[in-house]
């Protein structure tokens, strides 16, 4: 199976060439495409080096899939021409995500949303896929009502020009800026440019990307993205309002039976998430289940995960696996 991952050179394409190997995926030819610049250039895959081409050649080579992480006005222009080739695309960016013709897709929730037919697939905003993956089972047992979410992201969400800031900052040195402000020692409440409600477009990607993924509008959804100087993973605090009463050990036992979630929740052991024990894992980690005291049938909890794969690469991997298990790629 031939095996396109467009932006390979990049953060994220380089963590999905690590996923795939990971997790055996059936390659059996990786064409790695990035910018005219890097072109010529070549990137390691099980052990074998591969030439960058151009997105041309790599329609021409007829991979059967072609996972994208190279941006919105990318995918927006190469998308449609690779599905125009019978070519199945994987999108990371945010450029499909809202289309109605689009699925937006995270296999633990709504795979089967999915038909032989969508040769277009929108991978969600990584924040985005951690919270729905914890939420998923729990929106079934007792149907959620309101969403409160207030994220602390990691700085690799960015990019490497952030990772390279905060590195800088860190030891002291100058360096190009990724953000307005320094990013060591700091929590900026700003993640993505701000819209005319005053929200951030993150913040407008959690309360819309989160309704479609779960298949229901009347879930009410308000978020606040920050990012802080951490590497490794994304964490939330989440406050869920649902229309049933639950019981905590209840709670405790669907997550923990949920595909890709790992409850962490002893405090007395002081056992919880974090971005540090979540990095390079794959799935999401719950825990501080606890009721809001304020009002009936609302649920605390903290979810994290690790940006870079479950929230990109490795959701990304897992969509291109159901095809592959659907018997739609070959």
């Amino acid at each position: 199976m031939k095996v396109a991952v467009v932006g390979a050179t990049g953060l994220v394409g380089t963590k999905m060439l690590e996923v795939l190997a990971e997790r055996n995926f059936p390659v059996t030819e990786l064409i790695p495409v990035a910018s005219e610049k890097s072109v010529g250039k070549t990137v390691s895959f099980r052990g074998k080096p591969y030439p960058v081409v151009n997105m041309q050649s790599a329609i021409q080579a007829k991979p059967a899939v072609a996972i994208f992480s190279a941006g919105g006005s990318t995918s927006l222009e190469w998308a449609p021409k690779f599905a125009e080739a019978g070519i199945y695309v994987i999108d990371n960016s945010s450029a499909w995500r809202m289309d109605p013709s689009k699925k937006l897709v995270v296999p633990e929730v709504n795979a089967s949303a999915l038909t032989r037919n969508d040769l277009v697939i929108a991978n969600p905003n990584c924040s985005t896929i951690q919270m729905v993956v914890a939420l998923q089972p729990l929106h079934e047992a007792y149907q959620i009502k309101r969403v409160v979410v207030s994220t602390y992201q990691s700085v690799t969400g960015t990019g490497k020009k952030a990772v390279d800031q905060l590195m800088n900052e860190r030891e002291g040195k100058e360096g190009e800026m990724a953000y307005p402000y320094a990013i060591d020692l700091n929590a900026i409440p700003q993640i993505d440019v701000f819209l005319d409600n005053g929200y951030t477009k993150e913040e407008m990607k959690m309360v819309n990307e989160t309704k479609k993924i779960m298949q229901d509008d009347s879930i009410r959804v308000t978020a606040t993205t920050v990012r802080i100087p951490v590497m490794g993973g994304h964490s939330e605090s989440v406050n869920v309002e649902f229309a049933r009463d639950f019981q905590l050990d209840e709670v405790r036992r669907l997550l923990a039976a949920a595909p890709g979630v790992v409850v962490q929740d002893d405090p007395e052991k002081k056992i919880y998430p974090m971005p540090l024990s979540a990095h390079n894992r794959d799935e999401v980690f719950v825990g501080r289940l606890r009721r809001d005291e304020t009002q009936p049938n609302t649920l605390n909890m903290w979810i994290v995960s690790d940006n870079l794969r479950k929230g990109a690469a490795t959701n990304a991997v897992q969509i291109a696996e159901y095809l592959v298990q659907q018997g739609w790629l070959s």
